[in-house]
């Protein structure tokens, strides 16, 4: 089959399947082009959203003996009237920070690999007409979740620090720097990658899910036009918005036990922790806890199963248009940049 060359986005890679061809050879600038695109999708999406992030946290891992945010409403509330508008995006600078190269390396991973299990999965059943099954988007997005997750997991640590500190915090980090040396030095290298565990296996289902179920989506309404939603073999952008939005929703839900345990695990062993961890002093000290199981296990026990639920309501506001606004920022990025993927034979 001759080169060709074909402008392609991250949502559309898995319909390469349908072409028979071989992985692409990238050029330097295409990738270039495909980080960007995915640190702006990440930057922007985060920023939209930075005040019910902020609540999220706050919700899943503050002392439980003196409860100052009690819901999405009076929690917004509470932190605009102690903190003022500044207080509503504490922590989004440092987010910002990991979530851009988070987010650009991985929609990378994300093509690699799905372009890398095709090309296996062709091989393997000696048909170059192969699609990539959702089984295999789920991994391909897995693995690129599990190493952006990785690469940054330090960065997504103190990020989590900062958030929760309010000015009646003992101890003030100064930013993200100044945490991650704080940390270094007084909780030593392991200390930065407290939670990694139930990240890593949370990233099956969230990313994983994501990104699954965002491009069958897609897949089944470009093939079977239910609604008359597709024009010139494209769907609109109130459309991908939705398969976004449904993505989300899913993964986040199925998700987010492991995402309130690796949390709450970040905060164990902080000297002068942050007023909202130690209860102002006037409550029980925080629960510590030697792992994951272990973490588990007392959050339920002390707390109920509903714990494993704090700050869903937060969540699953800001989820939807967070992951809609990231794909669809993205496609559109690459649109602009002209980011151009060579299929060779």
């Amino acid at each position: 089959m001759a080169s060709e060359t074909k402008i392609v986005n991250l949502a559309e890679e898995a319909k390469l399947a349908t072409e028979a061809v071989h992985p692409p050879t990238y050029a330097f600038t295409s990738i270039c082009k495909s980080l960007v695109a995915g640190g702006v999708a990440g930057g922007v999406s985060r920023t939209a959203v930075a005040p019910l992030e902020r609540l999220k946290i706050l919700l899943q891992v503050q002392n439980p003996h003196n409860i100052k945010y009690n819901g999405t409403i009076q929690g917004l509330k509470y932190i605009w009237r102690t903190e003022g508008f500044r207080g509503l995006f504490k922590g989004n600078g440092t987010n910002c920070a990991r979530i851009v190269p988070n987010s650009a390396v991985k929609f990378f991973s994300y093509e690699q690999a799905s372009k890398g299990i095709l090309h296996l999965y062709q091989k393997e059943t000696g048909n170059e007409d192969a699609q990539l099954t959702p089984l295999l988007r789920l991994g391909a997005g897995a693995c690129a979740g599990i190493i952006a997750m990785s690469a940054t997991y330090p960065m997504d640590m103190v990020r989590g620090r900062i958030t929760v500190q309010t000015e009646k915090s003992p101890y003030q980090y100064r930013g993200m720097f100044h945490a991650l040396s704080t940390v270094l030095r007084e909780e030593g290298p392991r200390a930065l990658y407290k939670g990694w565990l139930p990240s890593v296996i949370g990233v099956i289902p969230y990313v994983g899910l994501n990104f699954a179920v965002y491009e069958s989506l897609k897949d089944w309404l470009i093939k079977s036009n239910p609604f008359h939603l597709v024009q010139d073999s494209e769907l609109s952008v109130t459309t991908r918005l939705a398969c976004g939005a449904a993505a989300g929703t899913i993964g986040q839900t199925v998700a987010y036990p492991l995402d309130v345990i690796r949390r709450r695990m970040q905060m164990v062993g902080w000297n002068h922790a942050a007023s909202v961890i130690a209860g102002d002093g006037r409550g029980k000290v925080p629960l510590q806890y030697t792992g994951m199981v272990d973490a588990f296990r007392k959050t339920v026990r002390y707390e109920g199963f509903g714990a494993l639920y704090k700050g869903l309501v937060p969540n699953s506001v800001k989820v939807v248009p967070s992951i809609a606004i990231a794909f669809v920022t993205y496609e559109v990025v690459k649109d602009i940049l002209g980011v151009e993927i060579r299929i060779s034979d």
